[in-house]
């Protein structure tokens, strides 16, 4: 490099020594780390200054919702429970759970009163109660407070077609805020699921908080499908198929899972319903010595009443043998699987000259909305496709002793849904005396339909042509060896009595009631 300068009237050249290559890499990263900490530094002061907001803001709103209880307490001494049950007047076994821990802790703790965050419109509490009686035979022993949420479509999973387990967790953050407005209790319990919810209370309003877990809302099989990429009813086929949409799906359910196992962390008691559904917990939530598996009450007793006699046995051999399903008409229920089962069954029986007419399908279960409806529309256009439609029946939101009729006068208790959490439908047809036929996962595998006393307590599958060979041999039995299994059956389901649940319940309670009662 040369440069020409003027002196005096006379050209000198001046010669630049040449920078060398790493001499000039070692500017351009100073140069680079003087513009990068030149932005760093007012991200710091930014950051500070938003977490500064931040911890002013959830300070503010902690000290108004201590002010609300601080208030409400001042008119009445007592502590106040509030179970979150946004479906609290649907049918299913999450509800029996609601009703029968209430009851329990009303009977325990005299001195306690008791509230229930619900998303139902157009009911009375009356009615509410009304249907508690109605469906599971349960009456509280007095009065409890229902706090009415007006915004429930936030959990509907039909709001959001993509993104369902994150639209559905932000809108329950969002309805737990509407049911914190209302009304600050002293503790919390999740009875649904809704385990987003918790931190809303805990770290906002100073709330105990319990979950009490039906289901996990991700679970690592969940995760299994979608790195497998195998289709289901929640891993749609066009995604399993792509495996560009099959990893951003997988880095979607990672994610999620790490905040949901920090929101169900911070329970202060976290009860679970089965071995399954504690395995996933612990895998996701990673609270052990919090954790504990409650087995659902089923109204076992109701059943049990029912005389068991040969007799019985040797009248459903010569009349029309029913299959009974219960379960409500949810997506996951796959009551497609069944009906379809059901028409192999059929077509075995005709092939073998057996007599259709004796052997019927019936289809029980609650409607929550619309969308259910709609399902049992569909189901019941699948029937005529098929061509069963006149050896099916579905009843829809019977009373209880509708049901446990139902239950008592069939043969084969029919269960269908891949990983159920636990299957109250299923302990109630063992009590009942009908010879369960579970799909081979989940609640049923584990706990439920186990060898008893060295013999077998009903049987499993896991698609339809398992379902419809072992249906056919139900039905081939003598009636005495079906009998020898109904018997077995029923002495092994005494596990799961509305007694057991109180215990357990209690037991888990116990000490942060205690607790509690100690800060009253």
């Amino acid at each position: 490099m040369r440069s020409t300068n003027r002196v005096s009237g006379t050209d000198r050249v001046v010669t630049v020594p040449k920078m060398s290559e790493q001499e000039h890499m070692t500017t351009c990263l100073c140069d680079l780390f003087r513009l990068l900490w030149s932005l760093l530094v007012p991200c710091i002061y930014l950051s500070l200054a938003f977490t500064a907001i931040l911890f002013l803001l959830i300070t503010g709103v902690r000290t108004w919702f201590h002010m609300k209880r601080k208030t409400r307490r001042a008119q009445d001494s007592q502590l106040t429970v509030a179970f979150f049950h946004p479906y609290c007047n649907a049918g299913g076994g999450g509800e029996r759970v609601l009703w029968c821990a209430l009851r329990t802790l009303q009977n325990r703790y005299q001195n306690v009163s008791f509230v229930v965050y619900t998303g139902d419109q157009g009911v009375t509490t009356e009615q509410i109660l009304e249907g508690a009686r109605r469906h599971f035979n349960i009456r509280l022993p007095r009065a409890v407070k229902f706090v009415f949420l007006k915004h429930r479509q936030l959990v509907d999973a039909k709001l959001y077609p993509y993104f369902t387990l994150l639209g559905q967790s932000l809108g329950s953050m969002f309805l737990g805020w509407e049911a914190l407005t209302k009304f600050v209790p002293d503790l919390f319990i999740d009875s649904m699921g809704y385990a987003f919810t918790l931190p809303v209370f805990r770290y906002l309003a100073g709330c105990h908080v319990v979950s009490y877990v039906h289901y996990p809302t991700i679970s690592t099989d969940m995760l299994s499908i979608i790195r497998e990429r195998n289709p289901s009813f929640n891993n749609a086929e066009y995604i399993s198929s792509n495996p560009v949409l099959s990893i951003i799906k997988l880095i979607y359910y990672c994610v999620f899972a790490i905040f949901y196992g920090l929101s169900g962390s911070c329970s202060d008691v976290i009860m679970v319903n089965s071995t399954w559904t504690l395995d996933h917990i612990l895998a996701l939530w990673h609270a052990p010595h919090r954790t504990s598996v409650v087995y659902p009450p089923c109204d076992v007793q109701a059943f049990l009443k029912v005389p068991l006699t040969e007799d019985n046995e040797v009248k459903k051999d010569k009349k029309c043998h029913s299959i009974v399903s219960v379960g409500q008409f949810r997506p996951e229920k796959n009551h497609r699987l069944q009906i379809r089962a059901f028409k192999k069954l059929l077509d075995r029986m005709q092939t073998e000259s057996a007599d259709q007419e004796a052997v019927k399908l019936v289809l029980i279960g609650g409607c929550r909305h619309e969308d259910d409806e709609n399902r049992v529309l569909m189901l019941r256009g699948l029937c005529q496709e098929l061509g069963v439609a006149n050896r099916v029946e579905f009843k829809l939101n019977i009373s209880f002793e509708e049901l446990k009729k139902e239950i008592t006068d069939a043969t084969i208790g029919l269960h269908t849904m891949w990983n159920e959490h636990f299957g109250i439908g299923v302990v109630e047809c063992m009590a009942a005396g009908t010879i369960i036929l579970a799909h081979k996962s989940g609640g049923p595998k584990s706990d439920i339909v186990v060898p008893y006393d060295d013999g077998p307590t009903g049987f499993l599958a896991d698609d339809e042509d398992s379902y419809a060979d072992t249906m056919e041999k139900i039905l081939s039995l003598t009636p005495a060896a079906r009998m020898e299994i109904r018997r077995r059956a029923r002495s092994s389901v005494t596990r799961f009595s509305d007694q057991e649940f109180e215990n357990s319940f209690l037991a888990a309670m116990e000490d942060l009631m205690a607790t509690l009662g100690q800060l009253e």
